[in-house]
């Protein structure tokens, strides 16, 4: 895996837009929302507060984004779910 930079030595994430994945003691994993590829970054690279699950945009944690990537998620599992018969005992 990559490591990504601070710009300008701010310690921010590059302008795309990343999700938080995985944030260790010092280090984070971020996957890039349009291409999700994912990339380990130091923990100070993302704001303040940013926690698993959080979208990052241009150095700021955005919440609308996050909301409705999570209601994409809830979407497409939804749409995967299979119903079971009532003659399995599960």
């Amino acid at each position: 895996m990559a490591t990504v930079m601070g710009c300008g030595g701010t310690g921010q994430l590059p302008g795309q837009a990343w999700q938080v994945e995985v944030v260790e003691e010092h280090k984070a994993q971020v996957v890039e929302v349009r291409t999700r590829r994912a990339q380990v970054v130091d923990r100070e690279a993302l704001p303040p507060g940013a926690r698993e699950g959080d979208v990052v945009v241009d150095g700021r944690l955005d919440p609308e984004l996050r909301a409705r990537l999570a209601r994409e998620v809830a979407e497409q599992r939804a749409r995967l779910v299979v119903p079971v018969p009532r003659e399995f005992d599960l």
